[in-house]
């Protein structure tokens, strides 16, 4: 049974990531998650100071601000004639390396230290259990479902928006759509996703799994749909994969399903690349005739 919690947990990281990562993809903002995976602990620490709780409601609460933070941050710095690049190394290093500090001041003595936030812990997963309508399941879980939930329903609201402004931005501003309020709550969707797997699977290594499915779908799709089932099979092959290789080679767990994020890009970019390098050859041949 901890096994299946472990997996389980390991699958919902991977839906909810592959459904989250395909916007960030195609907007060619995949490197807002690392921003957010770093600046979400300051979220995490403010909302321990305040409410003097590690309750897990109150930590999505201070990660959704935090990631609103981040995006409005480097809107403005760009907004002020900063490149992206740069708006988003300034941001996420100065509110991660103020959460650091806020840990240090005010909650050396309590058990959210960098290490957990940023690594996490698989394993442990099946031992710290909330009950909800008489249905135990542990608490990763619980918040993995109801981020998804939350992504899956933000998808099927505003799917053709989000497209739209995505592909065609001054038309989607023209006709009237809220673009910016749009972008702020998809940063919102970034943050809760972000910190349902730290828990499990740490802030860092969740970004593989943000990026690597929906880079990799992004290689072989030919419709954005396309592209979520793409990126959805990837994330949870990668933490099935993940999972039993790690077993078998008694390593880290959530490493081991961010390696084979890697493994599954790599073995499809090159099939991918020979494809296409035969599909060259095919039309030569023909053109020759």
């Amino acid at each position: 049974m901890i096994e299946f919690w472990v997996i389980l947990t390991g699958v919902l990281v991977g839906i909810t990531c592959g459904i989250a990562g395909v916007f960030l993809i195609l907007r060619k903002m995949s490197m807002i998650a690392d921003a957010i995976s770093h600046t979400v602990l300051f979220g995490i620490v403010m909302a321990f100071i305040i409410t003097q709780s590690l309750n897990g409601l109150w930590m999505l609460v201070g990660a959704a601000i935090a990631g609103i933070l981040t995006a409005y941050l480097v809107q403005l710095l760009q907004s002020s004639g900063i490149q992206e690049d740069a708006a988003i190394g300034v941001t996420f290093t100065s509110l991660f390396a103020l959460g650091v500090l806020l840990i240090t001041l005010f909650a050396s003595n309590v058990h959210l230290d960098v290490e957990h936030v940023l690594m996490g812990e698989i394993s442990f997963v099946p031992w710290d259990k909330w009950t909800f309508l008489s249905i135990t399941m542990p608490k990763a879980v619980w918040m993995l479902l109801l981020v998804l939930v939350i992504n899956v329903t933000f998808l099927l609201l505003f799917y053709k928006e989000m497209k739209l402004s995505t592909f065609d931005y001054v038309y989607a501003t023209t006709i009237g759509l809220p673009v910016i309020l749009l972008h702020y709550v998809f940063m919102t969707t970034i943050s809760l996703t972000t910190v349902a797997a730290f828990d499990s699977v740490g802030a860092i290594l969740v970004v593989a799994m943000l990026i690597g499915p929906a880079a990799t779908a992004y290689l072989i799709s030919k419709s954005i749909k396309e592209m979520f089932l793409w990126s959805i099979s990837f994330g949870m092959a990668s933490a099935i994969i993940g999972y039993y290789a790690a077993k078998w080679f008694d390593t880290s767990i959530a490493g081991m399903m961010a390696a084979a994020v890697g493994v599954i890009f790599i073995a499809v970019f090159i099939v991918d690349k020979l494809q296409q390098r035969f599909n060259k050859k095919a039309v030569a041949s023909r053109g020759s005739f």
